[in-house]
């Protein structure tokens, strides 16, 4: 079941790398960028992204708010270009698996804390889903560690978080701005336990899918380790 979810996920992956990412990964081998600078390079994006959102960037006019979605896109294009321009330069390491990861993890959580400095996230609710997002890379860490292969197990993987959260963004502005220019004043709620400034209904809505779509998927993660670690250990003591 894990192979067919596997090879499923990899044709899609191979689909969108034919179609979207050809040129680009092309244009960064022609000119000499590594697999290493392109890593840092979506970092740095992130980074930036991450700081504008939490100096409330996302609402500072109807022009500059997009140039979040622009340069987190941006970032989320970086993740995919760095392990597409190792596999055809034949530069895949260890040592490069190893920055990417810490990269990714770091971006993961300078991200959250964006949200939840910009007021986009409560405090608290805020540091539960940057803990779910922390156990989902580490369950699967620690599962692999021990033999258990992860490739495609959880509904929100690293990618899907990031689309999830561009689409929020983008999603929030239009609805906001639109509003504005319809009434005079967008249209907003403020639950203090979910936000700590007025977002639109729709963005609300979508942190609390994201929420629990993290804990599914911390669930989905869990209890497909323990099964799998189940069978290997019945399979030794059988042996």
């Amino acid at each position: 079941m894990n192979e067919i979810k596997e090879n499923k996920k990899r044709a899609r992956q191979k689909e969108i790398s034919s179609r979207y990412i050809d040129r680009p990964v092309e244009f960064l081998i022609k000119h000499n960028f590594t697999p290493n600078k392109i890593s840092y390079i979506g970092f740095i994006f992130t980074l930036i992204g991450s700081l504008l959102m939490a100096i409330y960037g996302l609402y500072f006019s109807i022009w500059l708010s997009w140039i979040i979605p622009c340069v987190l896109g941006l970032a989320g294009a970086f993740d995919l270009f760095d392990g597409e321009v190792a596999r055809r330069t034949g530069n895949e390491t260890q040592a490069g698996a190893f920055l990417d990861s810490n990269l990714d993890r770091l971006s993961d959580a300078i991200l959250i804390l964006g949200l939840i400095y910009g007021g986009l996230v409560n405090y608290i609710l805020g540091y539960i889903i940057l803990f779910l997002v922390i156990m989902i890379s580490y369950i699967r860490s620690r599962a692999e560690s021990e033999g258990v292969n992860m490739k495609g197990i959880g509904f929100m993987e690293r990618a899907e978080r990031i689309l999830f959260l561009l689409f929020a963004i983008i999603i929030e502005l239009i609805f906001y701005f639109i509003t504005i220019l319809l009434y005079n004043d967008p249209i907003t709620v403020f639950i203090p336990y979910i936000t700590r400034i007025p977002v639109t209904p729709i963005f609300l809505i979508s942190i609390i899918i994201f929420t629990f779509a993290l804990i599914y998927t911390v669930v989905q993660r869990l209890s497909f380790s323990f099964k799998i670690l189940k069978t290997l250990n019945t399979n030794i003591e059988d042996n």
